[in-house]
């Protein structure tokens, strides 16, 4: 499911204060990154599965692994997770509405503070 209202693809960030946001609404980095392309994500373990709330970016500038990049966002997805297949984001999913409700909520916050950097 794609959550293309919020307009995400249009911001750009800097990699380290996406770092210090991201984890304040509970979407982590980990290792879902390469040089040129990052993911945050958040769990949500429910009686209907395992869902992941993905945040999107790539590198418009700089290098990820140095820590030194700024971030195009792409628009954020909420998947189904299926063992051992992986995330199914497709159109045939099912989302719980309070599931689509919350990540709604939490990628509101995000935007706000996105647009507050800056300067949407």
């Amino acid at each position: 499911m794609k959550f293309e209202s919020f307009g995400f693809e249009n911001v750009t960030a800097d990699l380290n204060w996406l770092d210090e946001l991201m984890p304040e609404h509970g979407l982590i980095r980990a290792e879902q990154w390469d040089y040129e392309r990052v993911s945050f994500d958040r769990k949500f373990e429910l009686k209907e599965g395992v869902f992941y709330l993905r945040v999107l970016g790539y590198a418009t500038e700089g290098d990820v692994g140095a820590h030194k990049a700024v971030i195009q966002l792409m628009t954020p997805l909420l998947g189904k997770h299926y063992y051992p297949h992986g995330i199914e984001y497709g159109e045939g999913e099912h989302f719980p509405p309070t599931l689509v409700k919350q990540c709604e909520k939490i990628l509101g916050s995000i935007k706000a503070k996105l647009d507050e950097f800056t300067g949407l």
